[in-house]
C-alpha cells in the first residue's frame, strides 16, 4: 500500500494551493456577503484544468484519477470552502452526463462544464420528500417528441446560479417509487422554469433554493439513462462526490488547524507562550488526530473508486463524520483564539456556517448510517 502522492500529484497540490491562497481566500467573506460565486473565478478554474479533470478527454476532461480529483477540491476548499463545491458539481454532474447521456449532449455541455463556461446543479429533492429521495411528484408526461415537466425542486444548492439542472422526474406512478423515476439534463433558460433563494445562515456564496417547472418542454432525447431506471442508475454516482464532500469539509478543518496551531506559537498570556498550555494544545492534538484518520478514510473512498472496487460503505462514512468532523474543529479552534475569534475579522464563524449546511444537505448522518449498516449487517 502506497500512502504517498506521486510527484504529478504534489505539483498540481502546490498550483491549486498557491492558487487557492492568493486568489480565493481573500474573496471567502466577500462572497458570502454577495452571495454569489463569481464566473470569473469559475472560469479561472476552468482554465488551469481543476473542472472536471476525471472525465474522459473526448468530454473535456484529462483522465486524471480520482484521488487527484479529491486533492483538487481539497485544496481550493482551504482558501474558500463554497467555491470547492464548483469542481464537487463538476464532477458529481460530469459523470452522470458522461455515463447515460448521449454522447452528442455530453459533449455540448460538458465541454462548458469543464472550461468553467457552464454551471450544473443537481436537482433531486423536493419539499415534502427530504431523505425520502424516490418519494418524488415532479412529473415528467411523454407528448410527441418532448416530456412535459411540471412540478417543484426543492433544496437546490446553485438553483439561481446553474446553467443546466440534473432533473429526476417521475414518468411512472407515485407506487412504483424507485423504479418510476428518470433522469433529465434541462437548460434551466427553457421557458416554464422559474428560481428562488432562501436566506440561509451559511454557503450563501452557493445559494439554495427552488426550481418551479410550469409546463416545461424538454427534448426526448435529454432523457439520461433508460425511462423509469435514471433513479437507481444515477444515484450511484453520490457514493463519488460524498467522499469529495469530506474533502471539501476536512480541508476547513485542517486550515483552521493550521492556522490556530501557528497562534499558540505567537500569541502570550501569564508570561507566557499559549503554545505551553496544554488545555489549549491537547484538545487540538486531538482534533489533529481525527482529520488525518478522516482524511484518510476520503482518499481510501476514493483509491476503491480509482480501481473499480465498492466504496458504498465508505463514502457514507466519509460523508457523516467529514461535515460533523469539520465542525467541530472549527469551533474549538474559534475557541482558542478566544474573543477574538468570535468575530468576523477571522473566518472562523463563516467557517461554521459553511460547513455545518452539509450534515443535513446531500444525504443526513442518519441516511449514512442506514447505508452503513447494510453493508455490514449479514446478508
Amino acid at each position: 500500500m502506497n500512502f504517498a502522492f506521486n510527484e504529478e500529484q504534489n505539483a498540481i497540490r502546490e498550483v491549486v494551493a498557491r492558487f487557492s491562497a492568493e486568489v480565493l481566500a481573500p474573496g471567502y467573506r466577500k462572497r458570502d456577503q454577495e452571495g454569489v460565486i463569481e464566473r470569473d473565478v469559475i472560469r479561472q478554474l476552468g482554465e488551469m484544468g481543476l473542472l472536471g479533470g476525471e472525465l474522459p478527454e473526448e468530454f473535456g476532461g484529462s483522465g486524471m484519477d480520482c484521488v487527484t480529483s479529491g486533492l483538487i477540491i481539497e485544496e481550493i476548499a482551504k482558501g474558500d470552502f463554497n467555491v470547492g463545491y464548483i469542481p464537487l458539481l463538476t464532477s458529481l454532474n460530469g459523470q452522470i452526463i458522461a455515463s447515460h447521456a448521449s454522447p452528442e449532449l455530453a459533449k455540448e455541455w460538458l465541454h462548458g462544464m469543464t472550461t468553467g463556461q457552464k454551471v450544473a446543479c443537481i436537482a433531486l429533492t423536493e419539499p415534502h420528500g427530504g431523505s425520502d429521495a424516490a418519494n418524488l411528484r415532479l412529473k415528467a408526461e411523454k407528448k410527441g417528441d418532448v416530456y412535459v415537466l411540471n412540478g417543484e425542486k426543492t433544496s437546490i444548492s446553485m438553483a439561481d446560479q446553474a446553467d443546466v439542472a440534473v432533473v429526476f422526474a417521475r414518468t411512472g406512478t407515485v407506487e412504483q417509487r424507485a423504479s418510476g423515476i428518470s433522469a433529465f439534463l434541462v437548460p434551466m433558460n427553457t421557458p416554464g422554469i422559474t428560481t428562488t433563494r432562501f436566506e440561509d445562515n451559511g454557503q450563501r456564496a452557493i445559494g439554495r433554493g427552488s426550481i418551479f417547472f410550469d409546463n416545461v418542454e424538454v427534448p426526448a432525447n435529454y432523457m439520461m439513462g433508460d425511462e423509469g431506471k435514471g433513479f437507481k442508475q444515477v444515484m450511484q454516482g453520490f457514493d463519488y462526490s460524498r467522499a469529495l464532500i469530506g474533502l471539501q469539509c476536512l480541508a476547513v478543518a485542517q486550515q483552521s488547524l493550521d492556522e490556530t496551531w501557528q497562534w499558540l506559537t505567537e500569541r502570550t498570556a501569564f508570561g507566557q507562550n499559549l503554545a505551553a498550555f496544554q488545555g489549549l494544545t491537547h484538545p487540538l492534538a486531538e482534533y489533529q488526530t481525527y482529520v488525518h484518520a478522516a482524511r484518510m478514510q476520503c482518499y481510501h473512498a476514493l483509491w476503491l473508486k480509482d480501481n473499480n472496487l465498492p466504496h458504498n460503505a465508505e463514502a457514507a462514512m466519509n460523508k457523516w463524520w467529514g461535515p460533523k468532523l469539520a465542525f467541530d474543529v472549527v469551533k474549538q479552534c474559534l475557541l482558542a483564539h478566544g474573543h477574538t475569534g468570535w468575530g468576523e475579522d477571522l473566518p472562523f464563524a463563516q467557517r461554521l456556517r459553511d460547513v455545518l449546511g452539509l450534515q443535513i444537505g446531500d444525504g443526513t448522518a442518519q441516511i449514512m448510517k442506514n447505508i452503513i449498516a447494510r453493508e455490514y449487517l449479514p446478508k
